[in-house]
C-alpha cells in the first residue's frame, strides 16, 4: 500500500522531531536518514517490536519528473467535480512543493504498529508542511486524520 504526502510549505522536516513524535505514540523505533545539500531525501525506519521497516522518501517539487506526479494527481482530482472537497485538493496538490512517498512493503505482516507508524508518518508530515496525504484505496486526508475525499 502507498501513502503520500503533499505539502505545501517550503520547510525541511526536522528528522529528530518526527523521530519524537513516533516515540511519542509508542512505536518503538529507530531511524536513518540520508540527505544532500537540499535536505534529507530518504529516512529507513525500523520498528523493534514486531520487526518491521519502512521507507519514506521526500521529492522537491523543482525535481525532474516530480511536477509530473503531482500534475498526475491534479487531472484525477479534476475528474471528481461533485465531491465538495475537490476543489480545496487540486489547489494544494497542484500547488504542493514537495511530496513524500512512504510504501508499505506487502510482504510485512499488517499489524496494527507498522499501520500506526505510516499513518503516524504522514499525519506528522502533513502538519509539518502544510499539507495533505493520501492513502491507496482510502482516499486523501487532512493533517489531524479527517478523511477529506474518500476513493
Amino acid at each position: 500500500m502507498w501513502y503520500r504526502v503533499f505539502g505545501t510549505s517550503e520547510v525541511n522536516p526536522e528528522p529528530a522531531a518526527l523521530l519524537e513524535h513516533l516515540h511519542q505514540l509508542g512505536l518503538d523505533t529507530t531511524a536513518q536518514f540520508g540527505g544532500d545539500a537540499q535536505g534529507w531525501f530518504r529516512a529507513r525506519f525500523t520498528l523493534n517490536d514486531p520487526p518491521a521497516t519502512v521507507l519514506l522518501e521526500r521529492y522537491l517539487a523543482t525535481e525532474e519528473g516530480i511536477r509530473h506526479e503531482l500534475n498526475t494527481w491534479a487531472a484525477w482530482l479534476e475528474t471528481l467535480e461533485e465531491d465538495p472537497n475537490q476543489g480545496q485538493l487540486l489547489r494544494h496538490v497542484a500547488g504542493a512543493t514537495q511530496l513524500f512517498t512512504l510504501e508499505q512493503n506487502p510482504d510485512l505482516e499488517d499489524t496494527e504498529e507498522v499501520e500506526q507508524l505510516c499513518l503516524g508518518l504522514c499525519q506528522w508530515l502533513a502538519r509539518a508542511t502544510a499539507g495533505v496525504y493520501q492513502v491507496d484505496n482510502q482516499g486523501f486526508f487532512g493533517p489531524d486524520g479527517t478523511l477529506l475525499l474518500p476513493e
